[in-house]
């Protein structure tokens, strides 16, 4: 590891070259004199608090995986030039996407909570592709930049965190019309050092516990909306950066006494309020900075990802399906048709989250972004399918956009002025880059694109018997209906 910076910021890289365990990591998050509230109170060191350690404890079963199963939880980084944790690695492949998804899937049902990783992931593989665009429009070089940060994380083997969702305000005008402009995270002030930003970052997973912050917009921007055209990385611990920490459900009951009734005791999720102020960002750990026009590209392949990554939700969904298994045993009614009826629409639903991010991730497609080191062929970065909702003349993007943040916006919108609509040709590039489904070419395509973006299942099946929707159940005793009304109204039941 000699061609490391040197550690001359115990805060910043902990007291270890490399975090190789679980116990290592959590010890790296101790001493950082973050400014941390939780109930109105400073605390002192989150991670030894009570009400936090469990989130930390989710955290800490990334690295506990990794060394485990390593071809589960672990990639061979073309930029690092050894394994690094697969939460820290640009995927290069649909094979790459696919053992991301089963690694969430299976920490899913480990921790039975959010293990708070996704969003540093899925960060990391947005701006690879975005900053590679912007620089062959601009002539920037972000892309360089990213990758030269990358390479020390990944061999650090510490944690990114992802900022993307505003307090927005009024959310009918765009930021520059905001009559507080910081509520949306916003350039200050430049020099010759770097960047200076102020605003707020809402509903952060993980913040708390990660080692570094990458800010992104959060939505389309146009021309006037330059100074909120920012992304970058700044140490979780920077001067200036105030939490706020989010409340979990019965998340106090870990201060009473005993251990009963104190539901996932050992796990749980993180979620945190992020108040920048006047907080500096050196120009080597920026990554946009006033390209309004990349902002919904960024956004787009952000939320793209993401919505792959969510297979967490079906590992933890597991652990709910056997809780609620096991708690109808115990109360004697596992027999009980309509305990049996809700356990295996649990299961259904579970299994079609599952289906469908998996679906997801071996439907990936390949895109160029520059060039890897060592490598003769250009780097394959590949991007998760998504079917955005189109407009009745097969386009998309303008009339429906899905934010990354989890809001939808229907209609152009001001965050729509002066923007490049989704999917529109990057300048300078011959080629376009976007998920496949962006425009539809037929009306089944269109029809087709409708239902995953709805997030709805299609047809609904009874899964016991695998019956049609309307179709007869052969094994259901039928009473004869008297008169015509009657056998209507049978007709309707069957």
């Amino acid at each position: 590891m000699t061609d490391l910076p040197p550690n001359t910021d115990p805060a910043l890289w902990g007291r270890f070259e490399t975090i190789c365990t679980a116990e290592e990591y959590i010890e790296s998050l101790r001493g950082r004199d973050m400014r941390v509230f939780l109930m109105g109170e400073r605390v002192a060191d989150p991670a030894d608090h009570p009400m936090i350690r469990p989130s930390v404890n989710a955290m800490a079963a990334t690295y506990a995986l990794a060394e485990e199963d390593e071809e589960l939880g672990t990639a061979l980084s073309p930029f690092a030039g050894t394994r690094v944790n697969r939460f820290l690695h640009i995927a290069e492949s649909a094979d790459d996407l696919v053992a991301k998804a089963r690694l969430q899937d299976a920490l899913g049902r480990r921790t039975g909570t959010c293990f708070q990783r996704c969003v540093g992931l899925d960060a990391l593989n947005s701006l690879h592709s975005v900053t590679y665009e912007i620089d062959a429009a601009h002539g920037t070089g972000y892309h360089q930049r990213l990758l030269d940060f990358l390479k020390v994380v990944q061999k650090r083997n510490q944690v990114i965190g992802g900022a993307m969702t505003d307090a927005k305000g009024d959310r009918s005008k765009a930021p520059h019309e905001q009559a507080d402009p910081d509520m949306f995270m916003h350039v200050t002030r430049t020099n010759d050092d770097g960047v200076f930003v102020t605003g707020c970052k809402l509903h952060q997973t993980g913040c708390v516990n990660s080692h570094w912050l990458i800010v992104m917009p959060t939505i389309r921007l146009g021309e006037e909306d330059k100074a909120y055209a920012i992304s970058g990385a700044v140490p979780a611990h920077a001067e200036g950066i105030t939490y706020i920490y989010g409340r979990q459900a019965s998340d106090t009951r870990c201060l009473e006494p005993g251990t009963m009734d104190q539901g996932n005791a050992g796990f749980s999720g993180q979620e945190a309020m992020i108040v920048f102020e006047d907080v500096f960002i050196p120009w080597d750990h920026v990554f946009m900075h006033g390209e309004y026009e990349f902002a919904a590209m960024l956004v787009e392949r952000f939320t793209t990802y993401h919505r792959c990554s969510y297979i967490c939700k079906a590992g933890v969904g597991d652990v709910l399906v056997g809780a609620a298994a096991e708690a109808a045993e115990l109360n004697g009614v596992q027999r009980a048709s309509h305990i049996r009826d809700k356990i295996v629409e649990m299961v259904h639903l579970n299994e079609t989250i599952r289906s469908g991010a998996l679906a997801s991730a071996h439907e990936g497609r390949v895109m160029e972004f520059g060039r890897l080191p060592q490598r003769r062929d250009v780097c394959q970065c590949v991007q998760a399918e998504r079917h955005p909702l189109p407009l009745r003349d097969g386009s998309a993007g303008a009339g429906h956009r899905r934010r990354a943040d989890g809001d939808d916006a229907v209609g152009a919108g001001p965050g729509a002025r002066g923007g490049r609509p989704a999917g529109a040709q990057v300048p300078g590039r011959a080629h376009q880059l976007a998920p496949r489904g962006a425009a539809a070419d037929t009306a089944t395509d269109r029809e087709h694109d409708h239902r995953p973006q709805c997030g709805g299942v299609p047809h609904r099946v009874d899964a016991r018997r695998r019956l049609a929707p309307g179709a007869a159940d052969p094994d259901r005793p039928r009473r004869k209906a008297g008169g015509e009304a009657g056998q209507r109204a049978q007709a309707g039941r069957d």
